[in-house]
C-alpha cells in the first residue's frame, strides 16, 4: 500500500493557515487532520477529540516520558503537542495527513519524519498581515503588536521549509498546494507498488 503524505502547515498568526486547512479538507475529505493535545481548559464551543485532546497535566507529562509526541512545547504554562500514534497509523494506511502547528513544532517533526512536507503560509506583506489581525477583532492592539514583532524572525525560519505559499487569495493558495501534493506523490518513495510491478516473479 502507498504510504500517505504528511503535510505540515505553519505561518504567522493571521496568515490564514486555519482557513486554508479547512478549505483543503472541504475540497478533499480524505485528507486527515491531526488533532493536537493540550493541558489548557476547553474554550466555549470546543469539543474534546475534535478541536483538541484536552488532557490532565499528569497525563501529558507521562506521554512526554513515553515519547508519545511527535513534537510538544510548553506555552504560557500549558502544554501543547502532536500525538504520534494517529499520524503514523494514518500514514501507514496510505492516508494523507494535515498538521497545523507552529514553526518550532514543525521543525521537530521534520527531524523525526524527514519525508514530511513543510509548507509555510505567508501573508502578502506585513501591512496586510496587520490589517487581517485588526479586522478579525480577536486580539488587543498590544497583542497584535507582539505578533507583528515576531514576523521577521518567523520569516527567517521559513527558509527552512520545503515550500512557501503566499496567501493572496484562498483560491490561488489551494491551486498551489494541489501542485505541491501532486509533485510530492510523484517522488520515488511513493511509487513502491509501481516499482514492484516490474520485478521478476518466479
Amino acid at each position: 500500500m502507498r504510504k500517505g503524505v504528511l503535510l505540515i502547515f505553519s505561518g504567522p498568526s493571521g496568515a490564514g493557515k486555519g482557513t486554508i486547512c479547512k478549505a483543503l479538507q472541504q475540497e478533499n475529505p480524505s485528507l486527515r487532520l491531526s488533532v493536537s493535545a493540550t493541558t489548557r481548559p476547553p474554550r466555549i464551543g470546543e469539543v474534546d477529540g475534535v478541536h483538541y485532546y484536552f488532557l490532565k497535566r499528569e497525563t501529558f507529562q507521562e506521554m512526554i516520558q513515553n515519547e508519545d509526541f511527535l513534537e510538544w512545547a510548553e506555552v504560557y504554562g500549558n502544554y501543547y503537542g502532536t500525538p504520534g500514534r494517529f499520524v503514523k497509523e494514518a500514514l501507514d494506511q496510505g492516508e494523507d495527513v494535515i498538521l497545523e502547528i507552529d514553526i518550532q513544532g514543525a521543525l521537530q517533526v521534520k527531524e523525526k519524519i524527514p519525508e514530511a512536507v513543510l509548507i509555510f503560509i505567508a501573508p502578502p506583506s506585513k501591512s496586510e498581515l496587520e490589517s487581517r489581525l485588526t479586522f478579525r477583532g480577536t486580539d488587543s492592539p498590544e497583542e497584535i503588536q507582539k505578533r507583528l514583532n515576531r514576523v521577521s524572525a518567523e520569516m527567517e525560519l521559513a527558509r527552512r521549509y520545503d515550500y512557501i505559499v503566499i496567501n493572496d487569495s484562498v483560491m490561488h493558495v489551494l491551486e498551489k498546494i494541489r501542485a505541491v501534493i501532486t509533485a510530492e506523490k510523484l517522488r520515488p518513495r511513493y511509487q513502491e507498488a509501481f516499482f514492484h510491478s516490474f520485478k521478476n516473479v518466479e
